[in-house]
């Protein structure tokens, strides 16, 4: 064979070109032909990566095509891919497993085509390249936030349980998305604690889109209330402006018993990585307050720091929920998640 990626019009010709939708209607064995750097920014999920250039190759490339020109950047391209030839026939082989496969790069342009020329030329038949390839992906995902969705909120101050209630509408069917799961983050300066690292924003909105986009838009979807960020992730704008205006299920437990849940709910973490989540706040839980707390954690007394933390973020929660226009308050006297899913259930059949 010559040189790899050199572009032959006839096999542009066996190759498929599909449409974003298309794909996802029949999903086959998926390959990214991006950059590592390109891909754990953000690439459509299920896809794996393999590389066409490095991060750096990648880098290297585009300098020599913007200082110098677009054939020196082609032939430096040449040079980086073709040691690789062999790597990329095996590596695609163990992805397709002898049957179909379909590859993007970011607009479906000359990496993808001539990748999967490439893979033509050695065998491989039944190829689809997704035409406008992550790009395509991504002004679908930003086509479906615009919609009206018939979004349902939990809401409840801190230690309330809403996240167990998200996972328990999960298992019982409903149409619901734990959005601190997938940010890998539970949304306060505790946050953090026991978690894997947070995608990137874009990664984020790839997961949810890829759930949501599943859904019956004609039954409602569960979401636990968040602010616009969960740790470092952002909820998509016009997500976030459906929330606000979205039903919320509010609900009202006593603080001695969210001081408890707390307390079981980080049983795990380390002295050290509470006193640094205590030390994130101080500037607003006060000088006092955060002595008190750093005090009362060397001595063991995790419920008494919870209990006083929990009086800081439901001030912080009072001014979030001023921001909601239809909310429905549910009482409960303890955290029994059965019983207050069944009680939210309820209280939204009512509607």
């Amino acid at each position: 064979m010559g040189r790899l990626l050199k572009q032959n019009p006839y096999i542009y010709t066996v190759i498929q070109s599909i449409a974003i939708e298309e794909f996802l209607q029949n999903p086959q064995p998926l390959i990214d032909v991006r950059s590592p750097g390109e891909y754990l920014k953000g690439h459509i999920p299920g896809a794996v990566n393999v590389p066409l250039f490095s991060n750096e190759e990648r880098a290297e490339i585009g300098t020599a095509y913007v200082q110098r020109s677009k054939d020196e950047a082609m032939e430096l391209g040449y040079t980086y891919a073709n040691p690789k030839k062999q790597f990329f026939i095996d590596e695609c082989r163990k992805i397709a497993g002898g049957g179909p496969l379909t590859l993007y790069c970011w607009r479906g342009g000359l990496r993808s085509r001539l990748f999967t020329e490439h893979l033509h030329e050695n065998g491989f038949e039944n190829l689809s390249l997704i035409q406008g390839g992550y790009k395509a992906w991504r002004r679908l995902l930003i086509a479906f936030w615009e919609k009206p969705h018939n979004i349902q909120i939990i809401g409840g101050y801190t230690g309330s349980g809403k996240t167990l209630i998200i996972k328990n509408l999960i298992e019982l069917g409903h149409q619901t998305i734990d959005l601190e799961g997938l940010a890998c983050h539970k949304g306060s300066a505790f946050g953090s604690i026991g978690q894997k690292e947070q995608p990137s924003t874009e990664d984020f909105e790839n997961r949810l889109f890829d759930l949501w986009r599943r859904f019956d838009p004609a039954k409602p979807v569960w979401l636990e209330d968040e602010s616009r960020n969960i740790g470092k992730v952002f909820l998509p704008d016009a997500v976030y402006s459906q929330m606000k205006t979205a039903p919320v299920y509010f609900l009202d437990i006593p603080r001695e018993k969210r001081a408890e849940y707390l307390v079981k709910d980080y049983s795990d973490a380390s002295l050290d990585e509470l006193k640094e989540s205590i030390i994130k706040i101080s500037k607003r839980f006060g000088p006092e307050n955060t002595y008190l707390s750093i005090q009362w954690l060397n001595e063991g007394k995790l419920y008494e720091v919870a209990y006083l933390a929990l009086g800081y973020y439901d001030k912080s929660y009072k001014r979030v929920l001023n921001n909601h226009n239809n909310v429905v308050f549910i009482k409960e006297s303890d955290i029994n998640i059965d019983k207050i899913t069944e009680d939210i259930l309820s209280k939204y059949d009512e509607k």
